[in-house]
């Protein structure tokens, strides 16, 4: 039988890796929050943390960090909490938009004109 990551996880590693914690003391990450290092890696650091840390120099989503941790994504929102208490990392939210208002950001939200001519168009096909 195969072991997939995250779902077969020993839960006492889980629990131990959260300090028994169910939920994040910071309620506002979301699958695409944008994660940045704020520091390095310190020694004493639990290794996921350190990871994370590594990880993140670059802007990271909430869901790469957790698939490349190999953990669920609420067990990482806990360790994202901690590092965002200590100062260790900074983030970003998506912000939503409509997709004409200059300066927008890429992953804004088209207005429903564009979205309606895009199905036309799709129908025609």
């Amino acid at each position: 039988m195969s072991s997939r990551p995250g779902r077969d996880e020993d839960p006492d590693r889980l629990y131990t890796l959260t300090g028994g914690r169910s939920k994040p003391d910071y309620e506002r990450f979301d699958f695409v929050t944008l994660v940045v290092s704020e520091s390095e890696p310190t020694s004493g650091m639990s290794s996921e943390h350190a990871a994370i840390l590594t990880m993140c120099r670059a802007p990271t989503a909430v869901v790469e960090i957790a698939a490349e941790l190999r953990i669920p994504v609420g067990i990482t929102t806990i360790l994202l909490s901690d590092l965002l208490h200590a100062g260790k990392i900074t983030v970003r939210h998506p912000q939503i938009g409509k997709a004409t208002t200059p300066g927008a950001p890429w992953n804004s939200m088209p207005d429903t004109t564009t979205l309606e001519k895009v199905l036309v168009g799709l129908r025609n096909i």
